[in-house]
């Protein structure tokens, strides 16, 4: 299945929730044009309905809304909304402040003849990188980068909550990029 495969049958969806808002809504105005007419307790039984039937409208429109940004997705093939496409970001936004796979092969620490381990050199630079974090900015980091788990796993395994977690990784981030731009060891 292609993307246009895709990208067609997500039309096809989207043409078919606007159809069924169309009928919510006609169905919606005869009712406030119908509750007029009704005495008091009949009343409260069409404003039961007319609310549900808001409520479905509301819902079904979020739905329209998700289709029609997948579509733009698909045939446009950048998230939609983005200005720029990941290419063409400046040099600090594609910025990876240390290679997943490296810190990865610090964590694991093997020497297999794996095209992961590192070098004595690799070794000594994570280490000076991860020397300038505090105990938890550098648990956290190393579990979330190292580790490969969730800020919530992390928050879990250390009691803390989520966002705390990732407060403790942003600022580890932000140490190993401000040491990039200084250290001499953390060049090459």
């Amino acid at each position: 299945m292609g993307n246009n495969d895709l990208s067609d049958g997500y039309k096809q969806t989207a043409a078919m929730l606007r159809r069924l808002v169309e009928q919510k809504t006609t169905r919606i105005k005869e009712i406030e044009v119908y509750e007029e007419d009704k005495g008091f307790e009949r009343v409260l039984e069409i404003q039961d309905e007319l609310s549900t039937l808001q409520a479905d409208r509301r819902i079904i429109n979020e739905m329209v809304a998700d289709c029609e940004w997948t579509i733009e997705w698909l045939d446009s093939g950048r998230r939609p909304g983005n200005k720029r496409g990941i290419e063409r970001r400046a040099a600090y936004q594609r910025e990876k402040l240390m290679d997943p796979v490296r810190m990865q092969a610090y964590k694991s620490q093997s020497s297999a003849g794996s095209p992961a381990n590192l070098s004595d050199w690799q070794r000594f630079q994570i280490e000076d990188a991860l020397s300038r974090l505090s105990d938890r900015e550098r648990e956290c980091y190393v579990l979330a980068h190292g580790e490969c788990f969730s800020f919530s796993e992390i928050a879990g395994m250390l009691g803390v909550s989520k966002g705390t977690v990732e407060v403790y990784v942003t600022r580890a981030q932000k140490k190993i990029s401000d040491d990039l731009q200084s250290s001499l060891f953390l060049v090459g």
